[in-house]
């Protein structure tokens, strides 16, 4: 009776390692002619999954970390001294530009205001007088005809300084904003520089990092970047190289560049950690295959494809020519073609020449 052997069995991964005997054997009886003899043959066949080479976009990228500024992060404050009399807007509120914040005590500057607004209008009058004197009755002199007006127009300035710093006792938004702190309290006494409150802007964030100098010719403005939060897995952001520096840091060796991030719902927050990918290169049309396809030799690496000889699947070597990569991919450059069957899985097993049993992958 005709008859295949299991001679040996062993498990990777799922993946089985076979190896049949080939031979015949006696149905009864214990005589010599049931044992193997050295005419029988040993086939190996190995389970492998597979792949379909296919040509596809291929894009290389440099990834940085970045730290997610506010485009706007202002520190206001007081412009005048005095007693802070309270914030006229809620802490978290939104700010328009040069809406108020706070409103400092005025009434010494506004009585000021009051007497220079009177000693004005007592120099201008005198003025006045003086000028009809002098050009229609001709009476008196130009000297106290010119000090006049010298002095209406001092009166006048000091008036409009004193009105000036009037209202700078409101402190006022510089920009727009959330008024995200107020950094004194209702009551202290203040001196002008002193900070008062606090403003972000968080609807778009700018993300600055550094780029390792050997991509400086393929980094520009105007590329578009992919942004990660650790605290958003899954999601990612889309934004744009808003700045790309001229010098290379002598200590870090990489060049500053700066992305810039629409944040309309004010997801993200100001001075998180982004994971930041730029775009280098692309290639359309590539042959692309992961790491764990390769197998290293001593003149570079190679890979197995699938071939039919003789009605079986063989395992065939291929040596390859690389080329560019990014993260577990690699672009192979000569080697392999599309439509052919390349080994993903089961290849660390299979020797060149070995006939496979495909039991996953594409076929």
């Amino acid at each position: 009776m005709n008859g295949w052997m299991m001679r040996s069995h062993r498990s990777t991964g799922g993946l089985t390692l076979a190896v049949v005997t080939l031979g015949v054997a006696a149905c009864g009886g214990t005589d010599a002619s049931a044992a193997p003899d050295a005419d029988e043959e040993f086939v190996k066949v190995v389970n492998v999954e597979i792949d379909t080479v296919v040509l596809e976009s291929f894009s290389s990228t440099v990834r940085i970390t970045g730290e997610a500024q506010p485009e706007t992060d202002v520190t206001v404050s007081a412009e005048e001294a005095g007693r802070l009399e309270a914030f006229v807007r809620e802490k978290g509120s939104r700010l328009r530009r040069g809406q108020a914040i706070a409103r400092i005590d005025d009434d010494v500057l506004a009585a000021q205001v009051e007497e220079a607004r009177a000693m004005a209008e007592i120099a201008e009058d005198r003025h006045e007088r003086q000028r009809r004197l002098w050009e229609d009755e001709g009476i008196g002199s130009e000297i106290a005809f010119l000090q006049a007006r010298a002095d209406a127009a001092s009166s006048a300035a000091r008036f409009d300084q004193l009105q000036a710093r009037l209202a700078r006792t409101i402190v006022r938004a510089p920009v727009a904003g959330t008024f995200d702190d107020d950094l004194v309290d209702a009551g202290e006494i203040v001196q002008a520089g002193t900070p008062v409150a606090r403003i972000v802007d968080a609807s778009r964030l700018r993300i600055t990092g550094g780029v390792p100098e050997r991509f400086a010719t393929r980094v520009s403005e105007g590329d578009e970047a992919t942004i990660t939060f650790d605290i958003f897995p899954g999601r990612t952001f889309e934004g744009r190289i808003d700045f790309v520096g001229t010098a290379v840091d002598r200590q870090s060796r990489t060049f500053p560049i700066e992305i810039v991030m629409d944040n309309p719902d004010g997801e993200v927050k100001p001075y998180m950690i982004a994971n930041v990918r730029v775009e280098t290169s692309r290639i359309d049309n590539a042959i692309v295959v992961s790491r764990e396809v390769l197998l290293r030799t001593e003149l570079g690496f190679q890979a197995l494809v699938i071939e039919t000889e003789d009605g079986h699947d063989v395992a065939v070597a291929r040596d390859l020519t690389l080329g560019s990569s990014d993260e577990n991919d690699v672009v192979v450059l000569e080697g392999l073609a599309a439509g052919e069957r390349v080994v993903v899985r089961g290849q660390q097993l299979t020797d060149p020449g070995d006939r496979v049993r495909i039991v996953g992958g594409g076929n």
